[in-house]
């Protein structure tokens, strides 16, 4: 009698507690829960961050990590088998996407920004960039005073476009501006003569420059006009979500894996055609991974 009392008693604990677990969970994760679906956000050109190698195939140095952050969220929620999709976005609409509900988190090559945090939230960093010009080396464009009155193209929606775009304001520079809807299609117009310089992010333009067929007559040239932390995206308000995303980082940075993931991605031949962007680790990020943080630069 006393042991049927006790299994009872333990029974009904368990499902108490069970049930508290899941009326915790809160914004995202019961988004997520409710749904038995988490959206990924991720970008199609955005190599090696994320990026479509081959058919359908999402992969990159950020897709890694938001792979490895759908692990931890099926953990919390107690869904091993939690559907995972893959929508693809771009600079132009990830915030309003992310806002909206459509996509649950992004981890691409997103800049955390104090303008974007009035919108989106931002995980810890993955990564730092700056921006500089990619042209063709007969161009004439060394530095960034080489380009009063030619054409600059930029990625719409991007922080490279908006730092570009307050620089002529500021400076009233006879610099022409043209927009495009993506990495890879920014480097066509370069590729045509339509522009006489690319300006974006330096890793980013390596790989650009690296997958084309005359790559040897680009060069990526400048000095660095942004300094920029890359970071998953993801909605405001929402600490229990954040934490995890934080936590999970933060556990690849500090166990030397993220290290690990960026050779494969910046300094190895990468998917689809063995590319090597040959961009060893450097001090900077490798004192990021020791002390992971979600700072704006």
């Amino acid at each position: 009698m006393k042991h049927t009392l006790r299994l009872v008693v333990a029974t009904a604990a368990l499902l108490f507690a069970a049930g508290a677990g899941a009326q915790a969970l809160t914004g995202t994760l019961k988004k997520i829960k409710d749904d038995g679906v988490m959206v990924l956000g991720h970008r199609d050109s955005s190599m090696p961050y994320s990026y479509v190698a081959q058919g359908n195939d999402v992969v990159g140095y950020s897709q890694e990590f938001a792979l490895k952050i759908v692990e931890q969220v099926k953990k919390a929620i107690g869904n091993p088998n939690l559907t995972v999709r893959l929508l693809p976005i771009n600079a132009q609409n990830r915030i309003t996407l992310m806002q909206n509900g459509t996509i649950d988190l992004e981890c691409g090559g997103t800049s955390n920004t104090a303008d974007r945090r009035k919108q989106v939230e931002f995980s810890n960093s993955l990564s730092i960039t700056q921006a500089r010009l990619l042209t063709r080396k007969d161009s004439g464009v060394k530095e960034w005073s080489d380009l009063s009155n030619k054409t600059v193209v930029v990625t719409a929606g991007t922080t490279s476009e908006r730092f570009l775009r307050e620089y002529i304001d500021k400076t009233h520079a006879p610099i022409t501006i043209v927009s495009a809807k993506d990495h890879a299609q920014a480097f066509i117009l370069l590729q045509s003569g339509r522009a006489a310089a690319f300006f974006m992010d330096s890793d980013v333009l390596a790989a650009t420059m690296a997958r084309a067929k005359d790559s040897t007559d680009f060069t990526i040239t400048g000095a660095p006009q942004t300094h920029e932390a890359i970071a998953c995206m993801l909605r405001r308000d929402d600490p229990a979500f954040k934490a995890l995303v934080d936590r999970t980082i933060a556990g690849i940075e500090t166990s030397g894996e993220a290290a690990r993931m960026w050779q494969k991605w910046f300094d190895s031949p990468i998917p689809p055609n063995g590319i090597n962007l040959k961009l060893p680790l450097p001090d900077e990020i490798r004192e990021l991974f020791s002390k992971p943080n979600d700072k704006t630069l």
